[in-house]
């Protein structure tokens, strides 16, 4: 059971991430920014279950939480937007320079937040982030896990049978016959980049608070962000495919931070390899998968109105 809930809760991390690069690169912007943002997200919404007092209405937590965290990770993600679409940078090099900051001003943020606290701010904090946290489990599950089926089906309503969903995506195969029709391949890609906002800030306090017990940033969100990365990948940019990807990397994910509980895993192999599994089996993935990826046509190249 325990491997059921774990496997689940990284599944749902992966998705929301995934997701948010896939509307990001499907209107042509690559967004290697995911674990910055993820991190920019955990920290809105760790903030907000810091900060209300233990009783709070339940709604009210779940609500303030995920809301913050979707300001924070949409704010963060208009960092990638200016620079690619308005000044034309290098999307790769955004997105690592905002992963970078993101940890690195995490770090910082948190360490002043936790001397103010540890001066008499507000001694009892760690004690409401704890009993916030539970407000989120249903039994055994999450609140996440049931968002994470809700956006599941709403990416792919979104992506597959609306108008702005074909739009975005015409924007990514094609910008410029998008735009001789009439279609602003600008506003397109910074919708694309926002959502991808939305979904990682999200998915930044599913890890925070529910896959992990502690919120010090040290390691960022070890790695979730370029995970997402290679399920989105292995995913093809399809919501479906997507959704299935992420249950495997989380199941192998989910077995690195439960093999202690199980005797035999202890002594087949050492426990770091165990917490080498999801990278190692991303790696070996897409060595096989690459060659048959077919990434929007467009992503990663700058758009400029006067090309034809």
């Amino acid at each position: 059971m325990l491997l059921i809930q774990y496997t689940l809760i990284y599944a749902s991390v992966l998705i929301f991430v995934a997701m948010g690069g896939m509307f990001s690169e499907r209107s042509g912007v690559i967004n290697l920014g995911l674990e910055g943002i993820m991190v920019m997200g955990a920290l809105g919404g760790a903030f907000v279950l810091y900060s209300l007092p233990v009783g709070s209405p339940a709604i009210v937590i779940i609500l303030l939480t995920i809301l913050a965290s979707v300001l924070f990770g949409m704010i963060y993600s208009l960092f990638l937007a200016v620079a690619a679409i308005n000044f034309k940078a290098d999307q790769t090099l955004v997105g690592t320079a905002m992963n970078m900051l993101a940890t690195a001003a995490a770090v910082v943020i948190v360490k002043a937040f936790n001397n103010a606290r540890s001066g008499g701010t507000n001694p009892s904090a760690i004690l409401d982030y704890i009993a916030n946290r539970k407000v989120f489990l249903i039994g055994d599950f999450n609140i996440y896990m049931i968002l994470t089926v809700i956006l599941v089906a709403a990416a792919y309503v979104i992506l597959k049978k609306t108008r702005f969903g074909l739009r975005l995506m015409a924007c990514g195969e094609h910008p410029q016959a998008a735009d001789s029709v009439g279609i602003n391949v600008y506003k397109m890609r910074y919708a694309g980049v926002l959502i991808s906002g939305f979904c990682g800030g999200i998915g930044g306090i599913i890890y925070i608070s529910a896959a992990n017990s502690q919120w010090d940033f040290m390691y960022g969100v070890a790695g979730a962000g370029f995970l997402a990365l290679a399920v989105m990948i292995f995913g093809q940019w399809n919501p479906l495919r997507i959704a299935a990807s992420a249950l495997l990397f989380g199941a192998f994910r989910a077995v690195a931070d439960t093999y202690s509980a199980f005797d035999a895993l202890i002594h087949l192999v050492p426990g770091d390899v165990y917490k080498m599994l999801p990278y190692i089996i991303s790696l070996i993935v897409l060595a096989f998968t690459s060659k048959k990826s077919r990434a929007p046509k467009a992503e990663g190249i700058p758009y400029d109105k006067g090309t034809r």
